[in-house]
């Protein structure tokens, strides 16, 4: 008798809590750049793999930037190449926290994008981003700084902002 009247309140209490007109955020509206980094950078060392978007298994490139923004519900292409004509391009003195940074693949003379990564300095800062890797001796997700070496801006595309809110 006492379990079945314990039922009925949990019941009720269940019924007017689904029915109640409490306004909840949209997941979009309480992200920040900052959020987007310090999740990024949990998966530091995670090794680098072809096709992967999935951190037990490892990352490409594009699959580490959008399984970052995807947990935030913010969609982004999967594949580096569709960076082509994405986002809102910034100029390269103007990027924070958040943007993302688009190269070529690993032959420069080849203009369409081939690598992506994530800014994660900030506005004024040397620019630094976190990207997976597929180098052989030194890959997998890594923070990289744009000047580090002539390999970065020989390649280096453009930067592209997702949204407006970050």
């Amino acid at each position: 008798m006492i379990m079945k009247t314990l039922f009925i309140i949990l019941f009720f209490i269940l019924s007017i809590i689904g029915k109640s007109n409490v306004n909840f955020k949209n997941p979009n509206d309480s992200i920040n750049a900052d959020s987007i980094i310090v999740f990024s950078k949990q998966y530091l060392g995670t090794h680098y793999q072809h096709g992967s978007c999935n951190p037990s298994s490892g990352f490409d490139c594009s699959g580490f930037v959008y399984f970052v923004f995807n947990h935030f519900n913010i969609k982004v292409p999967r594949s580096s190449i569709d960076y082509l004509n994405y986002g809102k391009i910034i100029d390269i003195d103007s990027c924070k926290t958040g943007d993302i940074i688009v190269f070529t693949g690993t032959n420069a003379k080849n203009r369409k994008p081939g690598h992506v990564g994530i800014i994660v300095s900030k506005l004024g800062e040397e620019m630094q981003f976190i990207h997976s890797s597929s180098n052989t001796k030194n890959g997998g997700v890594k923070l990289s700084t744009f000047k580090e070496s002539p390999y970065y801006k020989v390649r280096f595309i453009k930067i592209v902002r997702v949204n407006t809110f970050l």
